[in-house]
C-alpha cells in the first residue's frame, strides 16, 4: 500500500486524546491527513482509559505509533516525544497558512505552560505559571462539580460583563470564594464566568513579555468558551485550533 498509517498518543493530566493520521509512504515529508480522533477523560486512571480507547482501534491497520505528554508518556512501552516537541510539530501542521505565531499556550489540566516561538516556528523558551493548582482545567472542573453544573451546562453560559472576583493566587481562597458566592445567592453563571475570568487573566499573564501577535492556545482548557471569549477581548488575533 502507498498509505502509512500512524497512530498518535497524548497522554494528559486529564485525558487521552487519539489522533489517526495518514499520509503518503512514498513521500515522508508531506502533509499527513487526520482521518479520525478522540478523547477520553480518564479520571486518574490513564492505564486502563487507555486500554479501552485502543481496543476500539483496528491496531492491525496501524504502522507506527509515537505518544506524548508530561508524565504518563513514561508508562508505556512505546515510542515517545517530549511534549515541546509534539507541540512544535503540531504548530506546523495547524498554523493558517501566511500566520506566524509568537507564542504558543498550552493550557491543560494540571499545568499553563507558554511555549515561545521563534521566526522559524521552532521552540526557544518555555514559561510556566506558579505550582498552584487554581486556574486549571482540572481545578475548574472540580469548582463546577461544587457547583453541580454539567461542562456542558458551563459551555452554554455566555460570558457576563460582571463576573464575580475569585482569588486566582491560591486553589484554597478560590474554593472559599466560589463556595461563599453561591452560598449568598451569586448566580452560579456569574461564580462561571469568574473562574473563566481568572483563567484568562492567569493566560494573560504568562503572555505578558510575549511580543503582540497571533497567540494560539491549545490544550483541554481551550475548550473551555467563555474563558476563550474573555481572552479573545485582549488578544483580537487568538488561534484556538
Amino acid at each position: 500500500m502507498d498509505t502509512l498509517t500512524s497512530l498518535g498518543l497524548c497522554l494528559g493530566a486529564s485525558t487521552v486524546s487519539i489522533v489517526r493520521v495518514e499520509g503518503d509512504r512514498h513521500a515522508p515529508g508531506s502533509r499527513p491527513r487526520i482521518v479520525d480522533r478522540s478523547r477520553h477523560a480518564h479520571e486518574g486512571d490513564p492505564k486502563r482509559t487507555l486500554q479501552r480507547a485502543l481496543a476500539q482501534i483496528d491496531l492491525a491497520g496501524v504502522d507506527r505509533i509515537a505518544a506524548t505528554g508530561r508524565r504518563f508518556r513514561q508508562f508505556v512501552d512505546l515510542t515517545s516525544i517530549p511534549e515541546p516537541e509534539a507541540v512544535e510539530r503540531a504548530y506546523a501542521f495547524l498554523k493558517p497558512p501566511g500566520v506566524e505565531c509568537p507564542a504558543v499556550v498550552s493550557a491543560g489540566g494540571e499545568t499553563f505552560m507558554v511555549y515561545l516561538l521563534d521566526r522559524a516556528g521552532r521552540i526557544a523558551n518555555a514559561a510556566g505559571g506558579n505550582k498552584c493548582a487554581s486556574g486549571t482545567g482540572e481545578f475548574f472542573l472540580q469548582q463546577l462539580r461544587r457547583m453541580d453544573v454539567s461542562f456542558e451546562e458551563a459551555a452554554r453560559f455566555a460570558a457576563v460583563e460582571t463576573p464575580h472576583p475569585v482569588s486566582g493566587r491560591c486553589s484554597v481562597f478560590c474554593k472559599s470564594d466560589c463556595t461563599h458566592a453561591t452560598n449568598q445567592g451569586v448566580p452560579r453563571e456569574r461564580v462561571t464566568a469568574g473562574l473563566c475570568r481568572m483563567m484568562a487573566d492567569k493566560v494573560l499573564e504568562l503572555l505578558a513579555r510575549v511580543e503582540p501577535g497571533a497567540v494560539m492556545v491549545v490544550g483541554g482548557t481551550a475548550q473551555n468558551a467563555m474563558m476563550i471569549d474573555y481572552l479573545r477581548r485582549a488578544l483580537p488575533g487568538l488561534i484556538v485550533p
